[in-house]
């Protein structure tokens, strides 16, 4: 007989579920604790606690030192990611807002996971329910203004993952070449924003600036709409100025964005969030990267 329970009209625990009751076993001030432990505060059998350590331990959100188990490096990585995606959401909020009543355009604040965007972010009113993105949404990095514009200010091993996985069109406007690719980031470098010309949806247009100091770019800002093509020349020097008072709001006024660059040269990349590194690696990029202390 075990020890895990199972109420009556309830189905048993997805894997998920068990997982979960395993991490939430270690939220108190003991930092290690014992499979014996963990069965008892989680509850689950102590063939299903074990199997589940052993996973979470290969996957390094814990580790293990003789008997004892601690959360692990894993953990401590997406801790530190999310702190500064919260950090940036809190520092952009007032600006996007801003930049949506100056435009009258949705307005998005993006970050790049892998070969995607991810929305942290999206401003906008009922008249931008045309334009199907969501907070917490994906899209290609390779089509998208957002995408664009942190790729042109990445390292280029980040560029060349993205073309590896696959330059795969949404719209027949969609870059499919890696080569335009390159050359479209690189007239992204020169002019300080990019564009997307239906290029993941027909009728909507888009147009990004980079968040960056004189490094790499952390993430980006972008206005999109319906039919919004025309405009975007004219909404470009709005949606830079946004990016540069947004990170002043976060370093000061002795950090802002320095004039595009017409070189190639690009900042060190940081690994992306989920790929396996050695132990550290990613946070210290986080952590030491001298634009985000």
């Amino acid at each position: 007989m075990t020890t895990q329970t199972v109420e009556a009209g309830y189905p048993p625990l997805s894997l998920l579920e068990k997982a979960a009751k395993v991490l939430v076993a270690f939220q108190s001030a003991q930092p290690r604790l014992t499979l014996t432990e963990v069965v008892e505060r989680s509850g689950l059998a102590r063939s299903s606690a074990h199997r589940i350590l052993d996973q979470l331990v290969q996957l390094r959100w814990l580790e293990r030192e003789g008997r004892d188990y601690r959360l692990g490096m894993g953990m401590l990585e997406l801790g530190a990611l999310a702190a500064h995606h919260n950090r940036l959401r809190r520092a952009a909020l007032p600006h996007l807002y801003a930049l949506h009543e100056s435009t009258g355009h949705l307005v998005h604040l993006t970050v790049l996971d892998g070969a995607e965007v991810v929305y942290l972010e999206r401003i906008g009113g009922a008249d931008d329910s045309g334009v199907p993105s969501r907070v917490g949404g994906r899209q290609p990095a390779h089509c998208t203004a957002a995408g664009k514009a942190i790729l042109a200010f990445s390292d280029t091993s980040v560029v060349e993952q993205v073309i590896r996985h696959g330059l795969r069109p949404r719209t027949p406007r969609t870059i499919t070449h890696p080569e335009s690719l390159r050359g479209e980031l690189a007239m992204v470098r020169e002019r300080g924003v990019a564009f997307d010309r239906e290029e993941v949806y027909r009728g909507v247009s888009c147009v990004a600036a980079p968040l960056r100091g004189a490094g790499r770019a952390v993430a980006s800002i972008s206005v999109c709409g319906n039919g919004t093509h025309r405009e975007l020349e004219r909404i470009a020097p709005a949606v830079l100025a946004c990016t540069r008072s947004v990170w002043q709001s976060m370093f000061g006024p002795g950090r802002h964005t320095k004039a595009p660059a017409t070189r190639t040269q690009t900042a060190p990349a940081v690994p992306a969030p989920g790929v396996p590194q050695p132990v550290m690696d990613n946070m210290v990029s986080w952590l030491r990267f001298s634009q985000w202390m």
